[in-house]
């Protein structure tokens, strides 16, 4: 009996005590794919996906990367988690990292391709796709040659990748082209620690065949994010929304057309704030000038309507980390939205609704009919038809004459029949004539 519960005890203790060495010993290795474009919302994937890799004590982040390219902040910005990050960090070249996709790969500690994968060519431009300006050109070479030389890796490779004066004759670049590496060359000069076939050709020559692997996923708020942060959809948005506002100020009710700019004004925060470049003060700014140019409607002066388009204008910058792009977006929204008002106004005779509400579209001339009130004592007693509203003042028809008049108080429909009750100066006062006269109105 004394035996067998000693053996007992002896399976209870092994149980309890293999899983933990086995668990302690098994690596961890975090995967994060960089594909498509680099931009913002990418960025904010990186980032979280750096931050649980380091909370889950990770052994290796590999970056499965396939990507054209993309914005050189982003790319920045990114680099920079790559290299504060304590955890080793391999760069795994799947068909191609090209421009920002290139200098992400030199900011890994190390560079693995796959045969036929490509690795350069990483001029930066604008917007329109032409070459930046100098400025933009001189801090790209620093940070390229920069990104090589933390790895020990020859600079002048990094630079001849962003710079077509640049000749390598043992590479057969005649000063005319952007170095792009292939697989062999990467090795060659250093900027590859070799060429596998896959993921699983890596961990083996890595030592991690066994390790445990953990995927890094967007969420779906996180793909959303990315395609709203992306800089060709950022002004697409903006023109949306400015065209459907201004649409909707030619419309005599709020409709789709004012829907759907709002809709896409809230799409363009959503985005960036999924993203963590925008904060809800950006968004409660946006709503801010919103209202202050409503209520310029209502009270016009010019200040209001001034604050208001500052504080919508303001509420946008805050939402980027590229003021530059930002402004291009903004003067591309502007002209769309300018563009939509002229068509509005020349082809469809459209006038601005809230604007047509507040002023007297009649003209009131002598050609019309229309008289000055001045010293119409003999009105008094008189009736006439309403011909406008009277909110109080408006327009009475009294014997084939227009007169203005104002009302005792109260808002009169047009076509109401009135009585002239009182003459003061130019000031002539009628009152709805189902209502009797009192002989001291009279007067």
């Amino acid at each position: 009996m004394k035996t067998l519960f000693s053996f007992v005890c002896f399976l209870i203790l092994a149980t309890g005590l293999f899983p933990t060495i086995s668990t302690a010993d098994v690596k961890r290795v975090h995967v994060i794919p960089v594909n498509k474009t680099v931009e913002n919302g990418l960025l904010s994937f990186l980032n979280r996906s750096i931050e649980e890799a380091e909370n889950d004590g990770a052994d290796l982040i590999i970056l499965d990367i396939d990507t054209p390219g993309g914005a050189v902040d982003a790319a920045s910005e990114i680099a920079k988690s790559l290299t504060s990050t304590p955890i080793p960090t391999a760069a795994f070249v799947d068909k191609k990292a090209l421009s920002a996709g290139a200098y992400i790969a030199l900011n890994a500690d190390q560079i693995y391709m796959t045969p036929g994968s490509t690795m350069g060519s990483a001029a930066v431009i604008d917007q329109q796709g032409n070459a930046a300006g100098k400025k933009a050109q001189s801090y790209w070479l620093s940070a390229m040659k920069s990104a090589a030389e933390q790895n020990n890796r020859n600079p002048k490779y990094a630079e001849a990748m962003a710079n077509t004066k640049m000749v390598i004759p043992e590479l057969n670049l005649k000063g005319n082209e952007l170095l792009t590496l292939t697989p062999k060359q990467a090795e060659q000069v250093g900027y590859s620690e070799g060429t596998v076939k896959n993921l699983d050709d890596l961990l083996r020559v890595l030592g991690y065949e066994d390790a445990k692997l953990t995927y890094a996923k967007m969420s779906v708020s996180e793909q959303i994010a990315r395609f709203l942060t992306h800089p060709l959809v950022v002004p697409i948005l903006l023109s949306i929304g400015a065209l459907g506002i201004v649409i909707e100020l030619f419309t005599p009710s709020f409709g789709i057309a004012g829907s759907i700019g709002i809709a896409s004004l809230f799409l363009f925060f959503y985005g960036h704030m999924v993203a963590g470049l925008a904060g809800m003060e950006a968004l409660v700014l946006f709503i801010a000038g919103i209202i202050l140019l409503l209520l310029e409607i209502v009270v016009p002066g010019g200040v209001l309507g001034l604050l208001g388009l500052g504080a919508i204008i303001l509420s946008f910058f805050m939402s980027t980390d590229n003021n530059v792009e930002m402004g291009i977006s903004l003067v591309i929204a502007i002209v769309v939205a300018l563009g939509g008002a002229f068509v509005m106004m020349k082809f469809f005779k459209r006038k601005l609704t809230p604007f047509k509400k507040m002023v007297l579209n009649d003209s009131l001339n002598t050609e019309s009919g229309y008289v000055s009130n001045q010293n119409r004592y003999e009105l008094i007693g008189k009736q006439g038809k309403t011909t406008t509203p009277l909110r109080p003042s408006g327009t009475v028809l009294i014997n084939e004459e227009y007169v203005d008049v104002v009302t005792e108080g109260g808002y009169l429909d047009k076509d109401v029949l009135v009585n002239i009750i009182k003459v003061e100066g130019s000031r002539v006062v009628v009152r709805k004539l189902t209502e009797p006269l009192k002989k001291e109105d009279l007067n």
